[in-house]
């Protein structure tokens, strides 16, 4: 008998979302009241501050996952943003259209990150958030650059790797987690009963080493924003009453612009693409370049 191999990075990524219950489970984390659900909304609520006054064009929610920000968007503008979804999960994609169906109307695809399906400067902005973590990083820049329109806007987040949140969570919690599982297990513990935390395959990049690539991508760095304040670590995050205290105390402090940036368990950066002179006698609409329906992938029902 050989020897079973060992499911690959990009294996173990998709197998997190790729089930049915998957996109459930997300949505689920976005409105409840773990520790997940705060950063997750933190995210989104700066997501949709950033986009409250861009002008109104293509978009690409790449890395969409269940379509939480899309249809959020579709909320809060109406059709000013023609959305296009993309996730390499088909089940995301999926419920993503369903649940935008509600409010509005996005354009599907499944499809890698580092390799979009789509023509070059086909969007007035591409939003990443939650994504990159699980990608080639370089090679998923160097395709957010070319998909986005000169003058165009990029916004990508990434987990904070400094943050002694994140750094206990990945190196103490999560590790404890499958130790303990493992010890429930040969105990014979029921299995909707262990605890256990799968190996997710995030990889995080610091703000420097993050602006340089989208820097080496023809983007230029504009704007960092970190969000999600804690002074908790894990599990101590994950106790009501001391994890309200915190937070109170994260609120005053941040209204007061006296947070550490260390304390935040993501960041966000902005970049734009420079836009290109117009040439003489050509007005600059001239100039867009339309998505091509062609490159998108048909999504089965």
């Amino acid at each position: 008998m050989g020897l079973r191999r060992r499911p690959t990075r990009k294996e173990r990524v998709l197998a997190q979302y790729s089930s049915a219950e998957a996109p459930v489970y997300y949505v689920q984390a976005v409105d409840g009241s773990a520790p997940e659900g705060k950063c997750l909304r933190s995210r989104l609520q700066l997501l949709q501050d950033l986009l409250a006054d861009c002008p109104p064009g293509d978009l690409l929610d790449a890395g969409c996952g269940p379509g939480v920000l899309s249809k959020a968007l579709l909320t809060s503008h109406g059709d000013a943003f023609r959305i296009t979804v993309l996730d390499q999960s088909l089940s995301m994609i999926r419920y993503c259209r369903a649940s935008a169906s509600e409010v509005g109307e996005v354009r599907p695809a499944v499809g890698q990150l580092e390799a979009l399906p789509f023509g070059a400067a086909s969007f007035d902005v591409t939003v990443v958030t939650g994504a990159l973590e699980y990608a080639d990083a370089a090679a998923a820049v160097r395709e957010i650059a070319r998909v986005v329109r000169p003058g165009g806007l990029v916004i990508v987040t990434m987990l904070n790797p400094g943050s002694p949140y994140r750094l206990v969570e990945w190196f103490v919690y999560w590790p404890l987690l499958r130790m303990l599982a493992v010890a429930e297990r040969l105990l014979g513990v029921p299995v909707d009963r262990r605890h256990g935390m799968a190996i997710t395959g995030i990889r995080t990049l610091s703000v420097h080493r993050l602006s340089r690539l989208l820097a080496d991508a023809g983007l230029r760095p504009e704007k960092v924003v970190h969000y999600d304040f804690t002074a908790l670590i894990p599990p101590l995050d994950r106790l009501p009453a001391l994890a309200r205290l915190a937070d109170r105390v994260t609120r005053r402090r941040a209204s007061a612009d006296a947070l550490p940036d260390w304390l935040a368990t993501g960041y966000l950066l902005t970049a734009t693409r420079a836009p290109v002179p117009d040439p003489p006698g050509r007005n600059a609409d001239d100039l867009r370049i339309a998505p091509d329906p062609a490159a998108s992938v048909t999504v089965p029902d």
